[in-house]
């Protein structure tokens, strides 16, 4: 390509182009984690359980890391305008079928398609902006920016959304993120030139082969951690027979790699120990970033805040996020230590952690979580854009891409990883603290008694003569109790949490070489996962 030749018209100022490229980012961001922004109405429309819901939004994620590097080829065989007009529509076409389908199971590749088209978005995105930026503090800010973004997108969702999904049915969102498409579609049209950004390679040769074996592998390892504990592990042969699938074609993925002259993703990133650690404290705060879930079902099904409630708390998170990074770009600009941004990260989410062990209760006021919930959001921002800088950046560029895509199998397998803790400590550890209430309530315990009383006198004091109060008021303890095992299960993953995070902090403190690595981005035509 004549790098004379403008991408976009003359006319078109270099402030509305950042605009228009991170405008076409904004809807696909928001469809990514939109079935999670109120996982019960999402489970009730499509007559599903919430697990169903968790595992389309892991196909989606699927779709993103699996598709990503095949995407290359296709990023540099068409041009640009007629490749964002290509992928834009299918966005349409793929958010319209969302719209129209009642079927679980039309929706799950659906949502895989989707991914692979964020995908696509993100790469020539994303390769647009960071052409422009000709400095590296230019190329952080727009990296922060970007991850800003995505890390903010479930907040996000839920405070535009939840007034939305209460009022009308829950697929009326997919409508409206159909709409959002269109500015961005138009402004593209008129605005952008045909010009290509690389010289035309033909399809041909394309590794379809790897793309496949490497997708089944990311959709079962979503499909085992989602369904998992639900289906007691290997006991269920559906669980087995995915897990010996997975060997089975991470054998074959991994001699595949080894005998082509080019491979899907160069393994040999692995060989850089800088880029080991990064992967590991990335995937560490993926585990610690999701659990944010678990405090809203607390709000939700102890406190009774109703789901507008819930999202109006959760943009103290929002801005946390945002301030978080702020704070990292602005180190990252600096040129501080890794270590000075790594560190009192996982210290505010540690401090996240044990204040939440400690503010879990069956009466609370919504104001005692606004600080920790704005903590959380700050940590997560501190570590998330600084984590993959530092392991993009600690391999030479012509690895840039195989590094990038590394780090985006890391963040999906930390989010899977993460939805398997929860569900494991939402199904055994909740019904194991039942069944220790079980053991001690008895109807002879004092306790028990005085509680039953207590429920009783409520309601006959308020009218319930004639719809049997002893009944009511035995449901009313029954009640009690799964708030009581609500609680305790919740406070059991966030102790967990609490000790990795511990054992997080100690492993930077102790290793020296983390203060004396330069964290910036070397490459221009990187496009980061």
């Amino acid at each position: 390509m004549d790098k004379n030749l403008p991408i976009f018209r003359k006319w078109v100022p270099e402030w509305l182009i950042k605009i228009i490229l991170f405008s076409t980012l904004l809807p696909s961001v928001v469809l990514f984690f939109l079935p999670l922004s109120n996982i019960n109405a999402a489970a009730g429309y499509y007559g599903s359980e919430p697990a169903d819901i968790q595992f389309s939004v892991a196909l989606f994620y699927a779709g993103y890391v699996g598709f990503y590097s095949l995407e290359r080829r296709f990023f540099a065989y068409l041009a640009a305008k007629e490749y964002f007009i290509a992928f834009t529509f299918l966005n349409i076409a793929a958010t319209l079928l969302c719209y129209y389908t009642h079927e679980i199971y039309i929706f799950f590749p659906v949502r895989f398609i989707q991914g692979m088209m964020f995908s696509s978005t993100v790469n020539l995105s994303l390769s647009l902006i960071f052409a422009r930026l000709h400095s590296e503090r230019a190329r952080e800010i727009g990296f922060s920016v970007f991850f800003g973004m995505l890390i903010s997108a479930l907040p996000l969702n839920n405070l535009i959304t939840a007034d939305v999904i209460d009022a009308y049915n829950f697929n009326v969102v997919y409508k409206a993120a159909i709409f959002s498409y269109i500015p961005g579609l138009l402004m593209l049209i008129i605005s952008m030139n045909q010009i290509r950004l690389n010289v035309r390679f033909p399809l041909y040769s394309l590794d379809w082969q790897s793309f496949v074996c490497y997708s089944l592998i990311l959709t079962l390892i979503g499909y085992i951690m989602v369904y998992g504990q639900e289906y007691y592990w290997l006991e269920d042969a559906r669980i087995l027979y995915s897990v010996m699938a997975i060997l089975f074609f991470s054998v074959l993925y991994f001699f595949r790699q080894r005998s082509m002259k080019r491979p899907y993703i160069h393994l040999e990133v692995l060989k850089h120990r800088n880029f080991n650690v990064g992967i590991l404290l990335l995937f560490i705060m993926y585990l610690c970033r999701f659990p944010i879930g678990i405090t809203n079902n607390y709000f939700a099904n102890v406190l009774k805040f109703d789901p507008l409630h819930v999202s109006y708390i959760n943009a103290f998170n929002l801005v946390g996020l945002v301030v978080g990074v702020i704070i990292s770009a602005a180190m990252l600009l600096q040129r501080k230590p890794i270590r000075y941004m790594w560190i009192p990260g996982f210290v505010l989410l540690l401090v996240f952690y044990t204040s939440m062990f400690y503010l879990f209760d069956v009466y609370a006021d919504e104001f005692n979580y606004f600080i920790p919930l704005f903590i959380q959001g700050m940590g997560v921002g501190m570590i998330m854009v600084p984590s993959i800088v530092y392991a993009i950046s600690s391999v030479r560029i012509s690895l840039g891409p195989s590094a990038a895509a590394l780090c985006l199998a890391v963040r999906y397998l930390g989010f899977c990883v993460s939805i398997a803790l929860m569900n494991y400590f939402e199904l055994y550890e909740k019904s194991r603290h039942y069944n220790a209430f079980q053991d001690k309530i008895t109807l002879v315990d004092p306790v028990v008694k005085h509680t039953l009383s207590t429920h009783f006198n409520q309601l006959i004091t308020k009218g319930f003569v004639s719809l049997k109060p002893t009944k009511a008021s035995g449901k009313m303890l029954v009640n009690s109790v799964n708030m009581q095992n609500h609680l305790r299960y919740a406070m059991d993953y966030y102790e967990l949490i609490s000790w990795v995070l511990v054992g997080t902090i100690i492993l930077i403190m102790a290793v020296p070489y983390l203060n004396k690595t330069v964290v910036y981005l070397k490459s221009r035509v990187l496009s980061p996962a």
